[in-house]
């Protein structure tokens, strides 16, 4: 710092993670005058090194560019108290396009800054928006009304149709829902709190589960797009048959067609123009060309080429329904109603919609499980291919969890509800995904800047195309500004902007339906270019509870009888060993004595007596204490801890009677998994806070790299480590200990069940807790991006094509059409392809295999 420098802070509004931090440090540094700058996620502040003479409210001025609020404070102000992001990615160094927590882009404009809660200054509402089924749309609507006064922030969501705008608590609503419907688009006002429709038991809910599936459709003669369609058709088969008959009256045949279809089109090209300031729009330049091909004489053209855009749009609106249908048809797996037990133990039928927590409700066999629940009574096979994609029912008892949506087996079960409607399972991954689709993959962003230099350019293209030809070549007017229009039609970038969020939506609900729940599309690109995953040991790679691996019985005795009295002794303990002694006696089908004066006795063991005997079970070295150990089994429990197990020694009246080994087992699909990932070139390495012997152990079986003894930031800087290595690293773990590490990595993948933690945690979770979802994630992001780039192939080739064959005079208006609107439909058919993902029935892998890799057999 020179003598003569500086120090100034600025609160930022609206920074969340580090994304945003590298954001604001980089525009900083680009002030003239500035020579240091810190920021500081936590604190929600910058602080900056100048010269006196530094630009400081330049400063500013690219701070809220870049959608962030920016407050200089005072050198004896003391910064107000920041929650910490729920990221915790203050030391985040690497590129994150998106963080789930955060509601806003992280590109290189922050299209949308983020929705928290409307402050006394703002309130927040939202609109479910007809007729919008592009980015296009989208980018009007967004631009037209953030003119409307008292508006301070607006979202759009495409996949969703959802207008989220935040402005002025008294702003009339009437002046901004004119200008959407100017602009040719429906808008409906949604309630302020879903809870208030779930607490009102509302019955057009999707299902009883609060989910929000979006405005019901109307009947196709209700839908202006269609019956605008219809008969612009109508009327251009009856003016090509006219014209046949009475030819000298073409001009007026075709006319009508093309009037009945340019009518409402134009006039959202003027709204668009003059409210949504998009004089490029794909409107506009539709009816310059219509309008110019009727002046030039070619009426026949303009109706075909009014009616395929027409058709056009109406295609791509039915693609873009069926994939957003994908996605909010996970609402309706949750029944409308459910049986209640009441006080008394009588049952009453009520909405699945009125659910409340620590309600009971009784599910019987067949039935769909209207709420997630603890069972409190009963024992039944549960399904849960629906939520979680598993591929065999699920054996359900006493105090396991079910979720809503799932379908119940052979026997009645009661259930003790934990979640309300609009929280249960399903409705939150419903909302995680519609948030995910929100956010724009690096890719997306880079299409939509790439698109706003393409469409001006083109149309430069067209205008040279129109003028330079007849002057210095002594063209013919008429046909050169023919081939203009054309081209104007050619230039127009729906099909390219929509390549990839088509397929980035199609994936993530795709995705979601097989349990794969992938937050944004940064995180799904991110996903097929990983080149090491870091596994957690306990509860990822195993099975997250001991069980009895061994069974020594010593002397006279016999294995069942050392389970038989070990299981005795430990049955009044809550300690998970205990619980895999007991397990063992259950899987044995031993009964189990009941004991007399049980005990713990601290750092020891426990002991009983039975039938005058007095039973211990504890540690090797305070078995040594009451008893000699013979060296034949000194050298056997030594081989036991060399394999990472738990000892217990069985004494009966201070006499060695038998050994009890357990051990966190691997997960049976652990080896297959791993196994997978290493064939996809993928390095896998075990991050464990438990011992070396143990970990090593298990690190052996499962023929995978091993660190141990790591404390939670030993773990991430493993991950740091390997990221300086040049590599991409998903983390993967049960999202609580693991966090800083989770937060370190490129991608945080949460396992854990469908629970709070799995839904929160992280980028990406497996809501059926299985490792092979690792390797299923990788596949589906590497398939989309296959698709995308497919997508933007068929996209710019088309028009390329098209652009050099009408410059050549090969082909005219209708071709033009047929390259935008064709390639529109034919990319959204294309990402289409990615809701069918092949069931994960029988396979390792839900998710189609990469080409590259032979599949794995089980």
């Amino acid at each position: 710092m020179s003598a003569s420098a500086m120090t100034s802070r600025f609160q930022i509004e609206g920074m969340d993670c580090a994304g945003c931090a590298a954001k604001i440090e980089g525009a900083a540094r680009r002030v003239p005058g500035i020579e240091q700058v810190s920021v500081s996620v936590t604190t929600r502040s910058l602080t900056v090194e100048h010269a006196a003479d530094a630009r400081l409210d330049k400063l500013e001025k690219r701070i809220r560019a870049l959608g962030y609020g920016a407050s200089r404070v005072a050198a004896n102000e003391t910064l107000p108290d920041a929650e910490p992001p729920c990221c915790a990615h203050d030391d985040h160094d690497h590129d994150h396009d998106h963080d789930p927590c955060c509601g806003h882009d992280h590109g290189p404009e922050a299209e949308a800054a983020a929705f928290d809660e409307a402050g006394a200054d703002q309130a927040i509402t939202r609109y479910r928006i007809s007729g919008m089924d592009c980015a296009g749309c989208a980018a009007k609507i967004d631009s037209a009304v953030r003119r409307v006064a008292g508006v301070h922030d607006v979202q759009v969501s495409v996949p969703n149709r959802r207008l989220s705008v935040q402005h002025a608590p008294d702003m009339a609503p009437a002046p901004l829902e004119k200008r959407v419907r100017a602009l040719g688009y429906g808008v409906e006002r949604e309630l302020d709190d879903r809870r208030d429709a779930s607490d009102a038991g509302h019955p057009d809910g999707a299902a009883g589960s609060d989910v929000d599936s979006g405005p019901t459709e109307t009947p196709w003669y209700r839908n202006a797009k269609i019956v605008t369609t219809l008969a612009c058709g109508a009327t251009l088969a009856l003016a090509a048959v006219l014209t046949a008959i009475v030819p000298g009256y073409a001009f007026l045949w075709f006319g009508i067609p093309t009037l009945i279809g340019l009518i409402p089109v134009g006039r959202r090209a003027v709204m668009g123009a003059v409210l949504a300031g998009t004089p490029f729009s794909i409107e506009m330049l539709m009816s310059i060309a219509a309008v110019g091909a009727m002046a030039l004489g070619a009426t026949r053209e303009a109706a075909v080429v009014v009616f395929l855009f027409l058709l056009g749009e109406w295609l791509e609106g039915v693609a873009a329904s069926r994939a957003r249908s994908s996605i909010s048809a996970l609402g309706d797996l949750v029944p409308k109603s459910a049986q209640q037990v009441e006080a008394d133990g009588s049952i009453r039928e009520v909405p699945a919609s009125t659910l409340r927590p620590d309600m009971t409700v009784l599910i019987r066999p067949g039935d769909r499980i209207p709420a997630d629940g603890v069972v409190i009574q009963g024992n039944s096979a549960v399904d849960q291919a629906p939520v979680t994609g598993e591929s065999t029912p699920v054996r359900k008892q006493v105090d396991d969890t079910v979720y809503a949506g799932t379908i119940n087996g052979d026997a009645a079960l009661q259930v003790r509800v934990t979640a309300a409607a609009h929280d249960n399972t399903i409705a939150r991954v419903v909302r995680l995904v519609e948030q995910a689709q929100e956010s724009k993959a690096p890719t997306e962003r880079f299409i939509d800047r790439f698109s706003r230099y393409y469409t001006p350019a083109v149309v430069a293209v067209a205008v040279l195309v129109a003028v330079v030809p007849p002057l210095l070549a002594g063209g013919a007017w008429s046909d050169w500004i023919y081939r203009a229009l054309a081209i104007l039609l050619i230039g127009c970038p729906c099909a390219l902007v929509i390549s990839t969020p088509a397929a980035v939506a199609a994936s993530l609900s795709a995705g979601a339906r097989r349990g794969l729940l992938i937050k944004g599309g940064a995180v799904l690109e991110t996903l097929g270019g990983i080149d090491a995953v870091a596994f957690d040991k306990t509860g990822t790679l195993t099975e997250g509870q001991p069980r009895v691996t061994d069974v020594l019985a010593l002397g006279d005795a016999d294995e069942a009888s050392v389970v038989r009295l070990a299981a005795a002794v430990e049955q009044q303990s809550s300690h998970p060993l205990a619980r895999a002694v007991m397990t063992a006696a259950e899987t044995r089908d031993i009964r189990v004595p009941a004991v007399d004066r049980g005990e713990t006795l601290s750092g020891e063991g426990v002991a009983a007596e039975l039938a005058s005997q007095r039973l211990f079970l504890g540690s090797v070295a305070a078995a040594r204490q009451r008893t000699a150990i013979d060296a034949d089994t000194e050298s056997r429990l030594e081989r036991l801890h060399d394999e990472g197990k738990s000892v217990a020694v069985l004494l009966v009246d201070d006499k060695l009677l038998g050994v009890l080994a357990m051990r966190d087992e691997p997960r049976p699909e652990a080896v297959v998994a791993l196994a997978d990932l290493k064939r996809r070139g993928i390095e896998v390495v075990m991050l464990t806070g438990d011992n070396r012997r143990t970990a090593e152990a298990v690190g052996r079986q499962l023929e995978i790299d091993v660190r141990a003894e790591l404390m939670p930031e030993d773990k991430q800087q493993a991950v740091r480590e390997l990221q300086a290595r040049g590599l991409k690293v998903a983390k993967v773990g049960d999202g609580i200990n693991d966090a800083p590490a989770l937060a370190a990595a490129d991608v945080g993948i949460a396992m854990g069940g469908g629970t709070d933690v799995a839904l929160e945690t992280g980028d990406a979770a497996s809501l059926h807790n299985d490792i092979r979802d690792v390797g299923s994630m990788i596949a589906l992001s590497r398939r989309t991006m296959r698709n995308i780039h497919q997508n933007i192939g068929m996209a710019l080739g088309l028009k390329a094509v098209f652009l050099v064959t009408t410059i050549a005079g090969l082909t005219g208006l209708w071709p033009a059409i047929m390259a935008d609107t064709g390639a529109a439909v034919l990319v959204t058919a294309n990402a289409l392809r990615l809701l069918h993902i092949p069931s994960a029935k029988s396979s390792v892998d839900p998710v189609a295999p990469d080409p590259a890799v032979s599949a794995p057999t089980v």
